[in-house]
């Protein structure tokens, strides 16, 4: 059954609710706050690079709230371990029997604060929580319930004591965006209630953790023209045949975007998916998962100017369905 207009139009001002509560802790952001909130509806995770101070356990924090949901922020270092991201099974000696201590990742949204600083055996525990929102351990499986968001961090300018994210960990980021400094008029609102240490504090829940799973299936009912899938299987093509390229947009790419674009036609108050929506989110989906030709890379070739020519170079369909 597919999403009545009525339908998208209560997404659209439910969502837009949604971003106005999280502005009040993210000033002048709301582009930033609707991708995120775009890709957490889709059940997908978020790769932040920026530079510290920029909002990211703000961020966290004010979107927790206004889904009555809870937050928890993994501090990434080199001795962090497995388990002390998923959690570990301990003996308890009065009971007899092995019980299981749920780690940091058993939260509605996880801070996974600069990532790239722990080891990739510790990063990889991520991976199975990430795509199949549970973790394994000693096999017994623990379901992390919904909603469920990453927020991971890196930092692009200090690249000491780092690891390099793996691509298979890449790819399971739905999106990569960063937030950026304020505007000048926004900074100066920032420092006048600059005494408000923790300005998530004060939101109040728009919806709950039940409505926003409800919200995620209902995004899935969005309609997608066969010739707007076409569209986004072809830019998908033109990521891999580009010459600049040594690994293209991967499958689980191109089915990321299907399932953002529903959102994201959903939060403008339209139950189908036009190909404007395919074009806005191809950067933030698309730029993290291509691997460069490294001569193309010293040539100054960057992933975003491989995502401009094939927008460039693939023609978009003209008509839509509305059903």
């Amino acid at each position: 059954m597919s999403m009545t207009p009525e339908q998208a139009a209560w997404f659209r001002d439910t969502f837009t609710r949604l971003v106005d509560n999280v502005d009040q802790a993210l000033l002048g952001k709301r582009e930033v706050v609707g991708l995120v909130l775009s890709a957490m509806l889709a059940e997908g995770h978020v790769l932040l690079e920026d530079a510290p101070g920029t909002g990211k356990t703000s961020l966290a924090k004010a979107l927790a709230a206004s889904v009555q949901g809870t937050s928890t922020r993994i501090q990434f270092t080199p001795d962090l371990l497995p388990s002390d991201v998923t959690g570990v099974t301990i003996y308890d000696q009065q009971n007899h029997r092995f019980e299981f201590h749920r780690g940091p990742v058993f939260a509605s949204i996880v801070l996974a604060d600069e990532i790239n600083r722990a080891s990739p055996k510790t990063q990889s525990a991520l991976l199975e929580v990430m795509e199949e929102s549970r973790v394994t351990v000693d096999g017994t499986a623990h379901e992390v319930g919904r909603p469920f968001l990453v927020i991971a961090t890196q930092n692009p300018i200090e690249q000491a004591g780092t690891y390099k994210l793996p691509e298979a960990q890449l790819d399971r980021f739905m999106i990569k965006t960063s937030i950026g400094y304020p505007s000048l008029a926004v900074a100066e609102r920032i420092l006048v209630g600059a005494v408000d240490r923790n300005p998530s504090a004060s939101l109040k829940p728009v919806i709950t953790t039940g409505a926003v799973a409800d919200m995620a299936d209902l995004a899935g009912t969005v309609h997608i023209d066969p010739a707007v899938a076409r569209f986004a299987a072809q830019l998908v093509e033109s990521t891999r045949a580009s010459t600049s390229t040594r690994l293209g947009v991967s499958v689980r790419g191109a089915i990321s975007m299907m399932r953002i674009a529903k959102v994201y036609a959903a939060s403008q108050g339209r139950h189908f998916v036009v190909p404007d929506d395919i074009k806005t989110l191809a950067a933030p989906v698309w730029t993290h998962r291509l691997v460069l030709d490294p001569e193309a890379e010293f040539s100054g070739v960057t992933a975003d100017t491989v995502i401009q020519r094939a927008l460039a170079d693939v023609d978009a369909p003209l008509a839509r369905a509305d059903a």
